[in-house]
């Protein structure tokens, strides 16, 4: 029974984490279309697609594409500082969570770059230069791998043998179902 609650808590944590760091990052291009006087058409935030938001008026283009991994960065990692600040034991969920969005970002920007990809084909269509792209993921990517160092005794890996806290996997089980909900509600194509 105990490996029950191990697999609940990596499944529920993994699904949680893509699904929050699509989020995350599209609020960075929310924020970003707002505060630069663009209007947003839609978000499409559903958890069995790529994420994307549709800009009606975007007079800062640069602004907005670059507002989305930077943003999909620095609240996750901001978020889990708070928490483990407060020394709360999700902490380390939210940590792996963090580390999901700098790997993922990083990679998405990085790696992008070659094909020019989604914000990557905005970004260097709007000035940026390719090495911008490669610093970013350079950056971003190898601090997620950091912070998930570490990480595979709370999840029962290794010396844990499998034990996690079963009121954690509970609660990454309802975050996880409240995120994806959340994603559905708000739309996909």
């Amino acid at each position: 029974m105990i490996r029950v609650h191990q697999i609940g808590l990596i499944l529920s944590v993994i699904v949680g984490s893509w699904v929050g760091m699509q989020a995350t990052h599209e609020l960075g291009h929310v924020l970003g279309a707002t505060m630069s006087g663009g209007r947003v058409a839609r978000v499409v935030l559903h958890p069995f697609t790529i994420s994307r938001t549709d800009l009606a008026e975007n007079p800062h283009p640069l602004f907005v594409v670059w507002a989305g991994p930077i943003a999909g960065v620095l609240l996750p990692s901001l978020f889990w500082a708070a928490f483990a600040g407060l020394g709360l034991s999700l902490a380390f969920v939210l940590r792996f969570f963090a580390g999901f969005c700098l790997v993922a970002n990083g990679l998405y920007i990085g790696v992008g770059s070659f094909d020019g990809v989604g914000d990557c084909g905005q970004m260097l269509r709007q000035g940026s230069e390719i090495w911008h792209l490669w610093l970013f993921g350079m950056v971003a990517t190898p601090a997620g791998l950091w912070l998930w160092h570490g990480l595979g005794v709370h999840f029962g890996l290794g010396a844990a043998k499998g034990q996690v806290n079963v009121g954690t996997a509970y609660a990454s089980f309802a975050i996880c179902i409240a995120l994806v909900a959340l994603c559905l509600a708000i739309g996909g194509e």
